[in-house]
């Protein structure tokens, strides 16, 4: 079977298996109103409004019950009615009598297998047994149709695969997946949280996820300012007319935070920076020979998404952004996005990403400026992505309403995809803010816009680290990247001067000085991840030397100092997480 074809099979037998758990449901449970059950990557889900809350306890009942339907092979038959037939024959369903009113043609399909009929377009396998390899995985909330003013259902997720191998592979990635998940993680080892008395989808960095942030916001500096940008601050809030005059206020609305009345001017939070810069670069007459200019800023940004949407760190309400826009002539665009790709690709791979996916996202339904500016600025990012002989695959209408972009997903090491870098070609918002520089020529000329990040947003960044790594970071990302471990408390002045040398060294670095055991002390140290771990104890103290321990249970044995010192710092240095795995198995 071709690829295309076994996930046009694997489409139709989770669509499938959401239509068996549907009836399984409905075969447990009295008074159950349907909503939708599609097939999803790798599963299946179903959304069910029931007279009590499931449990985990009730998804192996349901489960078995959908094992009795598949063993009886029950035939998908498909019948096609008029709206009519077809709400007399959901009287009751209010979820379905909703999506039959809305439907635009007379007639209408249903399909039905048993006991279950619902509507629905199909396609299925022929039979309920040909489903092969199924589990059902966990319950959530989701409102009917994604909006929070709307009743709150109960959704069951299920996975099915063709073979049992496959099911049992997805099931081990899974676990490892909810090992890495970035919100455990992100508790375990004391890295952020979030806090209702201060609101949902909003951030609190603690001190060793303030360390691994700062780390990447230096070296994201660092890196800007060789590369030709000026470092800029804007305000969190501006007047609304700015907003609308943008056009964020009538394409965006919905995710933006209600106005504020301050001395009888209206402002708002800000959910972009590049207004900003834009006012910057309108400060003084620009010419020709000024550009390109390149203003980057870490902004934090707000955004009013729905709390069903809100999910650790990768979905937040306030997010700092790694932004940055070049201001630039027409012959200097793709010159500058080319610039950017390959600063976008250096830093993926300074932190650990060598496998992602290019698209290039066209003009959406809803869009400002003309189609000529659309085809051109288009034309333009097509260009370097085939001037860098760069893979991408185009992704229609996902432009965003002032421009076409490069996307750029990350695969982490499970192989999740996250939103990374992001490149724009904006005519539009120059063009309604009057950005004008002096050309050769001596007249006005439109000045294009390069709206562009190569990390995201902080938050979504930091969350992707911690999947990726699993919280073992690199060394030169790890909040703490030695800890020093007295064996008694005789050793405790000694295991200061290690401290103190160290750190003098550019070294982060703590000593365990607690009353406990030596294997304690080493075990949670491990727990935290702490790449190195510096025993010292009556042998140590008599050579002036060190213990090391690996975080992979590895004994490196005494070194002096020095020695270790330069080892880290090297690992420091090298940054990427080759280093780490070079120096754990050295």
């Amino acid at each position: 079977m071709k690829p295309e074809e076994k996930n046009e099979y694997l489409g139709k037998m989770r669509h499938s298996a959401a239509h068996i758990l549907a009836q399984a449901v409905q075969s447990l449970f009295s008074g159950v109103k349907f909503g939708i059950g599609p097939a999803i990557e790798n599963g299946f889900y179903y959304d069910f409004e029931l007279p009590r809350p499931l449990t985990p306890e009730d998804l192996p009942v349901i489960e078995a019950k959908m094992r009795e339907i598949i063993h009886d092979g029950q035939p998908f038959t498909k019948e096609e009615l008029s709206k009519e037939e077809a709400r007399h024959i959901f009287a009751g369903q209010p979820f379905k009598l909703e999506l039959i009113t809305e439907l635009p043609d007379k007639m209408v399909t249903i399909y039905r297998q048993g006991t279950f009929t619902d509507l629905c377009r199909g396609p299925h396998v022929a039979s309920t047994g040909d489903i092969k390899a199924f589990s059902l995985t966990h319950i959530a909330g989701a409102y009917w149709r994604g909006d929070e003013k709307n009743p709150m259902l109960q959704r069951v997720y299920g996975i099915a695969f063709e073979t049992k191998d496959e099911l049992q592979s997805h099931l081990a990635l899974e676990a490892e997946a909810a090992k890495r998940n970035h919100r455990k993680l992100g508790r375990e080892l004391d890295l952020f949280s979030i806090h209702d008395e201060i609101g949902p989808g909003l951030i609190c960095w603690h001190p060793k996820g303030s360390i691994i942030r700062q780390v990447v916001e230096d070296f994201w500096k660092a890196e800007h300012i060789k590369r030709g940008y000026s470092i800029v601050y804007t305000p969190h809030i501006a007047k609304l007319d700015l907003w609308k005059t943008s056009g964020h206020w009538d394409f965006y609305r919905e995710y933006l935070y209600p106005p504020m009345k301050v001395e009888g001017q209206q402002y708002m939070l800000k959910p972009m920076n590049c207004l900003g810069h834009i006012l910057i670069f309108k400060s003084q007459t620009r010419s020709y020979r000024h550009l390109p200019l390149r203003y980057a800023e870490l902004g934090t940004v707000y955004r009013y998404e729905r709390s069903g949407a809100l999910y650790g760190l990768a979905r937040v309400r306030g997010f700092t952004q790694d932004d940055a826009h070049i201001f630039c002539r027409p012959d200097q665009i793709e010159g500058e996005v080319a610039e950017v790709l390959n600063l976008a690709q250096f830093m993926m791979h300074t932190f650990g990403f060598h496998d992602y996916d290019v698209f290039l996202s066209t003009r959406p339904e809803k869009y400002a400026g003309s189609l000529e500016m659309w085809e051109e600025s288009t034309a333009s990012l097509r260009n370097v992505l085939e001037q860098l002989n760069m893979d991408y695959k185009i992704d229609p209408g996902e432009g965003v309403f002032y421009g076409p972009k490069i996307d750029i997903k990350l695969k982490d090491a499970l192989g999740h995809t996250w939103q990374g870098p992001t490149i724009q070609v904006d005519f539009n918002l120059p063009l309604r803010f009057n950005v004008c520089y002096i050309g050769e020529d001596g007249q006005e000329h439109s000045a294009t816009m390069i709206h562009r990040t190569v990390l995201g947003s902080m938050e979504r960044f930091l969350a992707c680290l911690i999947e990726h790594y699993g919280g073992a970071f690199p060394v030169w990302l790890s909040p703490i990247q030695a800890m020093v471990i007295p064996i008694a408390d005789r050793h405790v002045d000694y295991a200061r001067e290690v401290e103190n040398e160290l750190s003098q060294g550019g070294i982060r670095v703590q000593v365990d000085d607690r009353s406990e055991r030596m294997n304690l002390k080493i075990r949670e140290a491990q727990v935290e991840k702490v790449p190195y771990m510096l025993i010292v104890g009556d042998k140590e103290v008599a050579s002036h030397g060190i213990s090391v321990r690996l975080l992979n249970g590895k004994d490196a044995g005494l070194e002096s100092i020095q020695s270790v010192k330069d080892r880290i710092k090297i690992a420091i240095e090298a940054k990427s997480q080759v280093a780490l795995e070079a120096v754990n198995n050295s």
